[in-house]
């Protein structure tokens, strides 16, 4: 027995050996990608908790408050520190000509702010209430595009709602405008083009904000307060009419609040549930979590068509979508009211399972709803239909997902189309499983999803912690693993185009979840990083230098040509189906005329080209 013992030791020793070996070689044999540091370091005496990225403009939280700096130069413009507490996320929204900031502190007040020119405005403390007991924390906002409407997730004895408002933004401009804001001309800019480390006490600050505690701009307007749905229980009606006399116009049908289920018939059903898998729910469940509700703005459009007499300007949100936690329904709701109106859904999209994630493109023409069953369906709400419905492989469970902007592959680049694109839908979705998938749609043909990204068994410390796609370089998209290592993912071809890597070995602060922000507007993303050996976390906050490195994709040789070169002419793209019907037939038609006038080619060839197109337009024409 002893020598079987030893001997299965030894076998199993072994097998190790030879696996970590094979692992080794591996490595060793891999193509490593090319490695960029970052080009601008800004240091901090406190630990930055977040940030975000608006125009030419940096937003950092941290103690007592948020600072504001240049992206072009990193120079501190502005520090707001009038807290007792520090600010542990901050959401900032582009309007333009102005910016509106929302920091949420450690006791979960959340206060707006209007940054116009150089002065900054205190609007409105949102949900500070003078009992401190009663202090309803804010756990999520949404600001509409355009910035006309914004909504808040609150949270406060044991209980979750949601408030809606109106954002007199013209009332705001007016009022700013009159103001003598003195905006200071002298600014020095200097590039991002070195590692050169800038401290706040370094910094020459030409240019200035002013903050006007003593200007009290217009408040938002209370619109409706939204509640979850309430659990759905046996019915008080006596007879089928009175369920449909109970629905009005529609509205809200399909939630299932109104019904003719007995209680008695919901107890027996009960009894059954709980002994066909009583072996699973004897288990001790713990405290179960408050509500939580992910919620979108959307556009007037087909499916969400206003009354004549309630109609908005072009570009202005219409209905709030929201979905919340465990809830099969998606539900609408109309901006267009008082706060006398009572706050029930206009419409119900009812799903076959909960509803898990969900995410609006930036233009706000597409939706995706995820479920808890790995199946993804996909809208297109400007037009008014469905994109169709996929399932993500089995045992893959949507975790998030991220709109790409729509790309073409044009001799081997990728390039985005000039001009509008209708029904073309492209989304990375990152799995529970760490695995990644491009899923994308295309007009009435079915969604297909391809892998790109494998769940990585036997590398753990790889495995997909983040994702965040880069709108300034089409079809890529940045990788964070839980070692800490960061790349930039070609979605055309699945493979790692480069990495980056933080200078003189720093790690990001948290390697499961690090701290960034990606420019909308500008090659460039900024990462949170701690300085190495300085780790340990003491009382005095000032004793931990911490950083904030820019990388500049413009500066890398690999990214340069990308990042300036990034769209096709519409001629070029009719072949790869990214322009509408009619403008591809239009455009096929003049490519063709053009080729008909030279003898070498074939005239057959391209009469039939135009009879096929001619085709598709007849029967795109009796499909609407």
């Amino acid at each position: 027995m002893i020598n079987k013992l030893v001997n299965l030791l030894f076998d199993r020793s072994w097998e190790l050996i030879e696996e970590r070996a094979a692992l080794r070689e591996a490595d060793r044999t891999r193509i490593q990608p090319t490695i960029y540091a970052a080009l601008t370091e800004i240091q901090h005496n406190q630990r930055p908790s977040c940030m975000a990225m608006s125009q030419d403009y940096v937003f950092i939280g941290g103690a007592k408050g948020f600072s504001i700096y240049n992206l072009y130069n990193a120079e501190r413009i502005y520090v707001w520190e009038k807290l007792k507490v520090d600010v542990t996320s901050i959401w900032v929204t582009d309007l333009g000509s102005e910016i509106l900031i929302a920091p949420v502190d450690e006791t979960g007040i959340i206060r707006l702010f209007y940054l116009y020119k150089d002065g900054l405005f205190l609007i409105k403390t949102i949900n500070e209430v003078d009992d401190t007991s009663k202090q309803p924390t804010c756990v999520k906002l949404e600001i509409s595009q355009g910035g006309d409407f914004a909504a808040f997730l609150l949270q406060g004895a044991g209980d979750s709602w949601l408030d809606v408002y109106k954002l007199p933004r013209e009332a705001w401009l007016k009022e700013a405008e009159h103001l003598p804001l003195t905006l200071n001309s002298k600014k020095k800019v200097r590039p991002l083009n070195t590692l050169d480390p800038i401290t706040p006490d370094s910094v020459e600050m030409d240019v200035n904000f002013s903050f006007k505690s003593d200007i009290k701009l217009s408040p938002p307007v209370y619109i409706m307060k939204i509640k979850p749905p309430k659990p759905i229980t046996g019915t008080t009606f006596k007879s089928p009419l009175e369920v449909f006399a109970k629905v009005e116009d529609c509205s809200g049908l399909g939630s299932g609040q109104n019904h003719f289920i007995r209680d008695s018939q919901w107890e027996q059903h009960t009894e059954l549930f709980h002994a066909s898998y009583k072996k699973y729910l004897d288990k001790e469940l713990g405290e179960e979590p408050l509500s939580t509700a992910t919620f979108h703005f959307l556009l007037p459009s087909c499916i969400t068509t206003p009354p004549a007499e309630a109609r908005s300007p072009s570009g202005v949100a219409y209905v709030l979508g929201i979905h919340w936690t465990g809830s099969h329904n998606f539900f609408l709701y109309l901006l267009s009211r008082s706060l006398k109106d009572k706050a029930e859904p206009e419409s119900v999209w009812p799903c076959a399972a909960p509803i898990t994630a969900s995410r609006l493109s930036c233009s706000s023409s597409y939706l995706v709803l995820a479920c808890e069953d790995g199946v993804l369906t996909l809208w297109d709400v400007a037009e008014g239909f469905p994109l169709g419905v996929i399932a993500l492989p089995e045992g893959c469970f949507c975790q998030s997902i991220h709109f790409l902007k729509y790309f073409l592959v044009h001799k081997g680049r990728n390039l985005y189309p000039e001009g509008p694109v209708k029904s073309q839908v492209q989304c990375v979705v990152l799995c529970t499983n760490t695995s990644l998938h491009l899923v994308t749609a295309s007009g009435t043909q079915g969604p297909t999803s391809r892998v790109l990204v494998s769940r990585s068994a036997k590398h753990l410390d790889e495995a997909i912690c983040a994702v965040a796609p880069v709108p300034t370089l089409p079809g890529m998209v940045l990788i964070f693993a839980r070692n800490g290592s960061m790349s930039l993912l070609d979605v055309a071809k699945a493979e790692v185009v480069c990495a980056f890597a933080l200078p003189r070995g720093p790690q990001p602060a948290v390697p499961w979840k690090p701290l960034f922000a990606v420019s909308l507007h500008h090659p460039c993303f900024l990462l949170r990083g701690d300085r190495p050996g300085k780790e340990e976390r003491t009382s005095d906050a000032k004793s931990t230098q911490n950083s904030v490195f820019c990388f500049n994709f413009e500066a890398y040789p690999l990214l340069e040509n990308l990042s300036k070169n990034r769209t096709i002419p519409q001629e070029d793209s009719t072949e790869n189906m990214a322009l509408p019907l009619e403008k591809r037939c239009e455009l096929v038609l003049q490519k063709s005329f053009q080729k008909l006038k030279k003898p070498q080619v074939s005239k057959d060839h391209e009469w039939t080209r135009l009879r096929r197109y001619s085709m598709l337009l007849q029967r795109e024409n009796l499909r609407r």
